[in-house]
């Protein structure tokens, strides 16, 4: 089954952003004159046919008053925050029963449409398809990666996880906890050998803290 529709995850604090989300959500943080939100849907524009749904959670009043008039359902997550995991099994109902492409909203993406590049390579039999990137094409990203391609793709310093993929969701229902990552999902896809990840050719820039605004805008710039 091809997915069809997209989890935005737009619940978190953004508490590494200091003052700028003292009194805003981090997805309204603006990069190159627009939210950051806003660069996230622009690559579900074309890919996306089914629903698109984001959780939120802090101030989530400007996000629901942002997203008024699209596309997207607004769905709040309280009174405690669900994380990826929780949060995302507390969306299928509105998503649907069918893998779903789930994006971070605090990323921004020069080259090509990361959901596109997902749905052209998801293939049956895959549990999961996580679009990674190499350090180097990773701009003010610090880290030495998430996972090695193997095959078998196992964690490791290697490739550094995106914050898009396709994930197939009926290994939610298996987990007790409200509030829990998607890293156990994974986990149990990685003994099984159906997680797989795809290399993302383009750069990308993880808008975590300050800094990473200006990094940004120059990586935009740059593929103009």
């Amino acid at each position: 089954m091809m997915p069809d529709a997209l989890m935005l995850f737009a619940a978190g604090f953004g508490t590494r952003m200091g003052a700028l989300t003292k009194d805003r959500p981090k997805p309204l943080v603006q990069v190159a004159g627009r939210p950051l939100i806003d660069h996230a849907l622009d690559h579900a524009r074309g890919v996306i046919t089914g629903p698109k749904v984001a959780n939120l959670h802090y101030l989530p009043d400007q996000l629901e008053d942002h997203l008024a008039g699209t596309d997207v359902h607004c769905l709040r997550e309280g009174p405690e925050i669900l994380e990826t995991g929780g949060g995302l099994r507390n969306a299928l109902p509105l998503l649907g029963s069918g893998p779903v492409f789930t994006m971070n909203s605090d990323a921004v993406w020069a080259g090509p449409n990361p959901l596109q590049m997902l749905r052209d390579h998801w293939r049956d039999g895959m549990e999961a398809l996580l679009l990674c990137i190499d350090p180097a094409r990773a701009v003010g990203h610090s880290g030495t990666g998430d996972f090695l391609p193997g095959p078998p793709v196992t964690r490791g310093p290697g490739l550094i996880y995106t914050g898009a993929q396709i994930l197939r969701t009926e290994g939610l229902m298996q987990i007790e906890e409200a509030s829990f990552s998607l890293n156990l999902l994974w986990n149990d896809m990685l003994k099984r050998g159906t997680l797989h990840i795809l290399p993302y050719d383009g750069e990308w820039c993880d808008v975590g803290r300050p800094e990473g605004i200006a990094l940004a805008e120059d990586m935009l710039a740059r593929h103009v």
